[in-house]
């Protein structure tokens, strides 16, 4: 998914991005704005949208998937804290750009992502041996894996899956956007006696994930 612009130009892209979008949207932790001056937003987006890679908007990448706008994916990221060597489920990998943040940032990652293509698509963009590939359903996580410190959803949900929440460590954190009718807000939470407890933090829109829809009836 390389584009046709130049390291230069979407250097300078990278640089506005951050300055106009991150940095005024309480995103400043100097590891999270170094890894997203690092690494190639335009590498993870279908070639012609290299042009619109660094805009504050989310990107349509098929099977009704889209990557995150850049600020969503910062604040996201923020609010895991992550560390080195922090053992980071992502669920919903799409084409990798999270994926090759978290490493960035030092982190083991455990990437799923059911949709074949945009594995493949993450795979030719990120090369890194800190980052495993796991195909598969997005709400069965990696069991064989686990635990993990912290885990990050990466789109909205309705439901937050059983199983997940078994995969989290005791004392992990979980990051996700979750869908409240209309509107979709991120939401954090940290693993005790068994459960994690999600508040919200910021309103954002974010797409929604297929797998996580919630049955007829159902509220948070």
């Amino acid at each position: 998914m390389a584009t046709k612009f130049s390291e230069i130009t979407a250097a300078e892209m990278r640089s506005a991005m951050i300055d106009s979008q991150l940095r005024t949207n309480d995103v400043i932790d100097p590891a999270v704005v170094g890894a997203m001056a690092a690494v190639a937003r335009e590498a993870h987006v279908p070639a012609a949208m290299g042009g619109v890679a660094y805009m504050d908007r989310a990107i349509a990448l098929g099977h009704g998937r889209a990557l995150n706008a850049p600020l969503v994916t910062g604040r996201m990221i923020v609010a895991a804290a992550i560390r080195p060597a922090m053992r980071v489920l992502l669920i919903g990998s799409a084409t990798g750009y999270t994926a090759a943040l978290l490493a960035r940032l030092g982190a083991d990652v455990t990437a799923v992502e059911e949709a074949g293509d945009l594995m493949a698509a993450a795979q030719a963009a990120t090369l890194n041996d800190s980052i495993r590939w796991v195909e598969g359903p997005l709400n069965a996580g990696a069991p064989n894996a686990a635990p993990f410190d912290r885990i990050i959803i990466e789109g909205a949900i309705e439901t937050l899956p059983d199983a997940l929440v078994a995969q989290l460590a005791d004392g992990g954190r979980l990051v996700a956007a979750r869908r409240e009718g209309a509107v979709t807000r991120l939401v954090e939470g940290v693993k005790a006696g068994g459960t994690v407890a999600l508040r919200s933090f910021a309103d954002m829109d974010v797409a929604p994930l297929p797998g996580f829809a919630a049955p007829a009836g159902f509220r948070f």
